[in-house]
Formats: structure tokens, C-alpha cells, sequence
């Protein structure tokens, strides 16, 4: 207890929601006001707004020592920037108490306090004093954070004029450059492009490689993983588990495996094209998936306008994004299939062994026609873990460039309630 940098004790805090009222004209509240009387009469009493109080945490406490790492994951609402304001001393708890020791700087709205009309030099000095930076201070570190952020070219220019992720960049390069003893990070890698993420990971490593300590609330759980030695998995308000890193992920991804239907809706996506849209993915075999266990699913898919030369895949990629494995219709048999009419169709994956070994993996999912004109394209469509299996360790299929194996396919189409499975790939469906 004497070296921590955190210390929460039940930290709790509640919420009042209010009722929606309906916005309403002088007059409409001028006959109301005439009328009150009679109403009362009629009723008996007047009718009295219900308010809901929620708590978005309940009970939480935790140690975090100087130096530590921690990564803090949870559904949406679960608590985790909740959490965050009440550390930073942005919102007060209901209940409990938190010390703090040491120089702390929160990225939980990036970007808070620039001023538009201001050009992007006058910005970093502005957001520094704002974030308790000096002046010299500043200087010492403007070079730095003008090269993390990638604006040189624009620094004298108005930020209003800036991209939205421009903007986002140099902001996260003020706050990450400041010197603190503790930096509280909420979602900063929805920041850029995947070349800046990278660097934003990389910064907060060297931070934590300099005894600093650092809070990370992220949905990115390959983030979580490979920057965080320890993690908090928050479920509606209270701490559900915390330990090391990887259980703590692999029994939050178990967790929401197990409690979510086997079919995994696209319609969220940007799903195609016009003429190829993908709607969902359907577990067929037992879960969770395991190393050297058979795999299958099913692709359902609707298409608007006869395609020719259509084939199927799915990748599984690494949480970084590179893929490591891939399995398509027309591999290996070159097989790809015309649709005539516009319809509803299904097609089956079928792996006998999955060969990637126990980790958490990004699942993509793609179509495209021969000619390319169609394509329908949803990366890390859904993650999932991968488990060990009875013939664990083995032959594992991870390497850095990604390989392609042979798989079993079937079509069948689901139109206007009429079935028409097809136990072969042929070369036109009707």
C-alpha cells in the first residue's frame, strides 16, 4: 500500500434520469393552468413524474501500484469512463473515497479545449497550459509532439480548417507528451489511421516503460492485450474478475460467446455494394472454437442483380489486423458459381481442423464477383478466442505472412420459401 498510485474503496455512483417532458406552446400551458383545478378534482391528485436512479458503479474497489499497467474492459455502459472522470476528479462518487498520488493527465475527451480560430502553434500551448504544462516546458517538447501528430505543414494554420483527424491527432500528441505521473486513457485509438493507433500504442509503452503509470479503457481488446500487464473487467457497475491480462480477456470473450445467439447479425455494417450485401454468420459448430477441432458456419448473403463468377471467404487476422489464415469458395477446385436470379442465398464453411493455435482473433468475412465489380468486404466483423484442444500443443499454423488452406463448400438458396440445397458446387445457381 505504501507504493500505490491508486486507491479506490467502494466507490459507488449513482444517477437521477429524469422523465421526458414533451415540449409544449404558451397556449397549450395556459389551458393547462385554466384547467389544473378541474384536473385535480377529476384525479384526485396531480400526476407526479417517476425518476429513475441507476447506479453506474457499484462498489468498486481496487489498488493500482506505481508503474502498473492496467487495462480496463466492459460492454458499453459497464462503468469504465465512469470510473475515469471520478479519478480525474471530473465528477465527485455518491459513495467510497480514492486517493490519488502524483501528476495525473486524462485523455478521456481528446481534444477539449482547443480553440478553432486558433492555429494549430497557438493550440499546443493553449491545450498545454490547460493540461498543466509550462510554458518552457511546452517548447522543450513542441518539435516532438509536431512530428508525433504528422501536421508540420498546417502548424500555422487555424485548426477549423483541420480534418476531424487532424485535429484528433494533435490533441492526443499534446496530452501524450506531457510529463505525468499517471496518464488516464479512454478510447484513443479510435484516433487515425492504423499507422497512428500504432504509434499511440507505442507511446503509452513508453510511458509505462518509464515507471509512469497508466489506466486503458478500450474496446480493443489486441491493445489491451499487448500493452496492459493486468486488467479490470467491469460489468454493469462492479468489477466482474481482474488479474492477469490474458484470462481476464479470455474469460470476458468466453463470457459474451456463451451469452450471445450463435448468429452474428451484419446489418450494422457497411454490408456491399448495391448488388452483393452480406446479413449474418451462423456458428455450426460447438463453441468455443478449438485448435485442431472441425469448424463450420454458414454465410448468409442477398444479391440484387445477376453476378457472375461468385466466391466466399473468411479470414481469421490477427487483433493488429494482418491475416493469418484464409479459407474461399474457389480454393483449391477454382470453382465460382453464377447467380442468375436475385435472391436469398446461404453457403456452408466447412474446416475438418482448425490449425490456428489458442489465441483471440479477428474474423473477416468477404464476397466478390470474377470481374471484381461486386464486392462486399466487413473486416474483424466479430472477435473470438480460440482454445486449446486435445491435441495441443502441435503443429501450429502462425506465421508472419498468411497462408491459405483448402476447405469444403456448399451452396443453397433460400427465395421466395423454396429450398434448393446443392451438396456440390456447380456453376450456376438459379
Amino acid at each position: 500500500m505504501t507504493h500505490y498510485a491508486i486507491h479506490a474503496d467502494g466507490l459507488s455512483k449513482e444517477y437521477t434520469i429524469r422523465a421526458a417532458q414533451p415540449y409544449r406552446t404558451v397556449r397549450e400551458d395556459l389551458v393547462r393552468a385554466i384547467a389544473a383545478p378541474l384536473t385535480r378534482l377529476r384525479r384526485g391528485r396531480e400526476h407526479r413524474i417517476r425518476n429513475e436512479r441507476i447506479w453506474a458503479l457499484r462498489d468498486v474497489s481496487f489498488t493500482v501500484e506505481q508503474g502498473e499497467v492496467v487495462g480496463i474492459i466492459g460492454r458499453n455502459g459497464a462503468g469504465k469512463s465512469t470510473l475515469l472522470k471520478i479519478l480525474s476528479r471530473i465528477t465527485a462518487p455518491s459513495e467510497g473515497e480514492v486517493a490519488v498520488r502524483g501528476r495525473i493527465v486524462s485523455l478521456l475527451e481528446v481534444g477539449t479545449g482547443f480553440h478553432p480560430e486558433l492555429t494549430g502553434r497557438e493550440n499546443i500551448f493553449l491545450n498545454g497550459a490547460i493540461l498543466g504544462m509550462t510554458r518552457r516546458e511546452v517548447q522543450r517538447k513542441f518539435d516532438e509532439i509536431l512530428d508525433f501528430a504528422g501536421v508540420e505543414r498546417f502548424v500555422d494554420t487555424p485548426v477549423k480548417h483541420y480534418s476531424s483527424g487532424m485535429h484528433m491527432r494533435l490533441a492526443f500528441a499534446v496530452a501524450a507528451h506531457l510529463e505525468t505521473d499517471l496518464l488516464l486513457v479512454d478510447e484513443v485509438l479510435a484516433v487515425g489511421d492504423a499507422s497512428f493507433q500504432k504509434k499511440c500504442v507505442a507511446k503509452m509503452q513508453d510511458v509505462a516503460g518509464h515507471g509512469r503509470t497508466v489506466l486503458f479503457v478500450s474496446h480493443n481488446l489486441g491493445a489491451i492485450t499487448s500493452l496492459c500487464s493486468s486488467a479490470v473487467w467491469l460489468d454493469c457497475g462492479s468489477i466482474r474478475q481482474r488479474g492477469d491480462t490474458r484470462d481476464v480477456v479470455g474469460e470476458y470473450l468466453a463470457q459474451g460467446m456463451s451469452s450471445q445467439e450463435r448468429i452474428v447479425r451484419l446489418d450494422h455494417f457497411k454490408r456491399g455494394d448495391g448488388h452483393i450485401f452480406l446479413e449474418s454468420v451462423e456458428w455450426l459448430s460447438s463453441m468455443p472454437l478449438r485448435h485442431g477441432q472441425p469448424l463450420k458456419a454458414r454465410i448468409r448473403f442477398e444479391t440484387r442483380a445477376p453476378l457472375s463468377d461468385l466466391a466466399i471467404g473468411i479470414g481469421f487476422s490477427g487483433l493488429e489486423g494482418k491475416r493469418l489464415l484464409t479459407y474461399e469458395t474457389d480454393f483449391p477446385d477454382g470453382v465460382r458459381p453464377s447467380i442468375i436470379h436475385p435472391g436469398h442465398y446461404w453457403v456452408d464453411v466447412e474446416v475438418e481442423s482448425l490449425p490456428l493455435g489458442p489465441d483471440i482473433y479477428n474474423l473477416d468475412i468477404g464476397c466478390r464477383s470474377g470481374d471484381f465489380h461486386s464486392v462486399a468486404y466487413i473486416p474483424a466483423c466479430v472477435q473470438l478466442e480460440i482454445v486449446a484442444g486435445p491435441t495441443t500443443p502441435g503443429t501450429i499454423v502462425r506465421k508472419d505472412s498468411g497462408v491459405r488452406l483448402p476447405s469444403e463448400w456448399s451452396w443453397s438458396i433460400q427465395d421466395n420459401n423454396r429450398r434448393q440445397p446443392q451438396d456440390r458446387l456447380s456453376s450456376t445457381i438459379v
